[in-house]
């Protein structure tokens, strides 16, 4: 509840009532002006307020000692208005202001909030010290710098944008496209979709895989300018608005570069936007050293896995849509694998994390450069290993596969539903099946499932009709233990904290291969895949939800189809 809107006993009515006039003409706050007129030090005045209001004081030891609650209240907006919102331990969500005669300001934070706020003062330079350490220590946009990506950095100037510049941008389109990214890169999105509407523009952040929907932007004007400012900042052509364009840009955030892939959709409203997000150091940051053991698998698909990246030649294929962490896996492979003795050479687009020791090259499609055309040469340059990011069409898919048959092992990715669909990829791409089957050693399909939130996952029992849609009956559910979480300030009310992936491995043995050259029919293949131990995507995902680990809901998202 807010504090009355009271003065201390040591401020009359008259003196309150002169500092309203003076705030307003000085467009100041209520506070200082009564410093002044009161002839009070600010921490003397504070100490009386909070007496009066019955309202704690916070010192900047104390704000640190909280987790700030910048999903509701960002960065900027906060430096912009001298308050702040933190969170404690169990959720509890403060409000840290100078003021408490401002009642705008209180009510706006309430709205921002969305849950009940607890109010506090502090002086306005612990506010600002406050907001200072957050600033160094969590910089996450200072500067976009418009390169379009690896040995392309001439030519271009950078447009800087620091905290402070995003709420004083002078176009209302640049503070929009900055607030946004910086928004995203501080919650931790993929992507970044900003979608014309008939009343503006949606924006909207994939988190853990969900698209959730975070602001909206009143105005078709304002969200032409936005995209438009996306298009300038990628050199697109921004008298273009019939036909899809592509581009890209980088930050630098906390001194390392961030590369940002723009993709412009036209639409029957305007133009849509999507911004992939690579951040090659964030790998780091959520893994820690990154190796296949950080990366949550169970330990028998971690022994597959192994086993397959240790082979001395052949193919290894790694599946699954976009965004379900193929190229994190391959990256953790590639570094358990690499002894120093072994050349090995990667061809990406891009090259999302630097692997010290290992010469990567990035696809540039506008010099040439394609994934087929690198191939190509990377098989001139005496390799042992070779990952290729994608096997996009026949021609990469044929060189790839020759490769992998003259004694190079050949790490790779393809886009495919679960390892059974990869079979049908290559047919349709004319890839001879012998050939294929006989260079192949594995596939591996896997998914990212998010984890119940620690904080807030509390018992629950499904009901039958759940339980069917994921066919599984009461009898086969009698040793699970469900969990689901409720929603708290940590995971931002979605119940789920983080993410685990889950893995469907196909070892290729002689059975499978003359079932697969023979072209019978697919119900054959997997009856055969199970008795040589192929395990699906969604029991490996049931087993997370029997430990309490994740929901049947969580399942039905990622698996149920795979």
């Amino acid at each position: 509840m807010n504090p009355p809107l009271t003065a201390p006993a040591i401020i009359d009515a008259e003196l309150l009532r002169r500092a309203r006039e003076a705030a307003v003409v000085s467009r100041r706050q209520v506070i200082t002006e009564l410093e002044t007129l009161a002839g009070l030090d600010a921490r003397e005045l504070v100490t009386a307020m909070a007496a009066s209001f019955e309202l704690p004081i916070f010192e900047t030891a104390q704000m640190l000692s909280l987790q700030p609650a910048f999903d509701l209240l960002p960065l900027p907006q906060a430096m912009q208005r001298h308050c702040v919102l933190l969170r404690d331990a169990n959720g509890l969500l403060f409000g840290v202001i100078v003021d408490p005669f401002d009642a705008d300001l209180q009510t706006w934070l309430d709205a921002r909030a969305r849950a009940p706020v607890q109010y506090v003062l502090a002086l306005l330079a612990d506010i600002q010290a406050y907001l200072t350490k957050q600033e160094s220590s969590a910089r996450t946009v200072d500067t976009l710098i418009g390169h379009l990506g690896e040995g392309s950095h001439t030519g271009r100037t950078a447009a800087v944008l620091s905290f402070a510049s995003v709420s004083e941008a002078a176009s209302p389109a640049v503070k929009l496209v900055n607030s946004t990214l910086y928004d995203a890169l501080k919650v931790g999105a993929s992507d970044v979709h900003l979608e014309s509407t008939p009343q503006g523009l949606a924006v909207k952040y994939r988190i853990d895989g969900v698209l959730d929907h975070a602001t909206s932007a009143n105005g078709v004007e304002l969200a032409q300018q936005a995209i438009s400012r996306l298009k300038v900042l990628a050199e697109l052509d921004i008298a273009e608005r019939r036909v899809p364009q592509d581009g890209s840009f980088r930050v630098e955030a906390n001194g390392r570069e961030i590369d940002l892939r723009l993709s412009i959709m036209p639409s029957i409203h305007g133009e849509d936007a999507v911004i992939r997000v690579l951040d090659k150091q964030a790998m780091i940051e959520a893994y820690g050293e990154l190796n296949l053991e950080s990366l949550g698998f169970d330990p028998a698909s971690l022994g597959s896995l192994r086993a397959l990246a240790e082979e001395a030649y052949g193919m290894l294929l790694v599946t699954g849509p976009t965004g379900s962490g193929k190229t994190t896996t391959l990256y953790a492979a590639l570094t358990e694998i690499h002894n120093g003795r072994d050349k090995i050479i990667t061809i990406e687009d891009p090259v999302e994390y630097q692997l010290p020791g290992i010469l990567q090259i990035p696809v540039n499609e506008k010099k040439g450069l394609s994934f087929a055309k690198g191939l190509r040469s990377i098989l001139r340059h005496d390799p042992d290993k070779i990952m290729v990011g994608e096997i996009r069409d026949r021609e990469t898919a044929e060189i790839a596969v020759q490769s992998a048959l003259t004694g190079h092992l050949v790490l790779t990715t393809v886009h495919a539903n679960n390892v059974f669909d990869v079979f049908g990829r290559f047919t349709h791409m004319g890839i001879d099946p012998y050939a294929f089957v006989s260079a192949l050693n594995g596939i591996w399909a896997q998914r990212l499932v998010r984890l119940n939130c620690p904080r807030c996952a509390a018992p629950y029992t499904p009901d039958d009709a759940e339980l069917a849609r994921v066919q599984l009956s009461r009898a086969d559910v009698a040793d699970y233990r469900f969990m689901a979480g409720k929603g708290c300030g940590d995971c931002r009310g979605t119940g789920y904290s983080r993410r685990r992936a889950v893995a469907e491995i196909l070892i290729l043995n002689d059975e499978l291969r003359e079932l697969i050259v023979d072209k019978r029919p697919i119900r054959l293949i997997k009856e055969a895949a199970r008795r040589n131990g192929t395990r699906s995507l969604r029991e490996a995902a049931l087993e997370l939800v029997r430990r309490g680990e994740t929901t049947i809901e969580e399942i039905k998202r990622v698996t149920l189809h795979a």
